[in-house]
């Protein structure tokens, strides 16, 4: 029964710590934010787990999206989405994530509300 419990305990942790490695950004007072510390935004003409993104063009020159390396992998709720000039993205719970050009240092929230459209990523 001990074994048991400590395997169960064990592979919890394990998986756990897949996830947390996977995750390429973490909350912030609640909002998530790139390791530099950069905000991430979602946008309201992204379909949750559609696995695209909406904004191409001048739209990801303003909002850049979450870049994901190709070997990247979705773990929990964080997922890839493959953007339409086939370079990947990383979304959280299917909602694809973005940063704002003109936030300029960490911490920085100024496109939250922008077109009423951006808002931040909650986490």
């Amino acid at each position: 029964m001990t074994r048991t419990l400590i395997a169960a305990a064990s592979l919890a942790l394990v998986a756990f710590a897949a996830v947390a490695a996977s995750a390429p950004a973490t909350p912030v007072d609640g909002v998530l934010a790139t390791p530099a510390g950069a905000t991430l935004y979602t946008f309201d003409k992204d379909t949750a787990g559609s696995g695209k993104s909406a904004c191409n063009g001048q739209c990801a020159t303003n909002w850049p999206p979450l870049a994901a390396q190709a070997s990247d992998g979705g773990a929990g709720d964080w997922s890839i989405v493959t953007r339409d000039d086939g370079s990947k993205q990383w979304a959280y719970k299917g909602q694809p994530l973005y940063t704002y050009a003109r936030d300029t240092k960490p911490g920085d929230t100024s496109g939250d509300g922008k077109g009423n459209v951006w808002h931040l990523a909650k986490g």
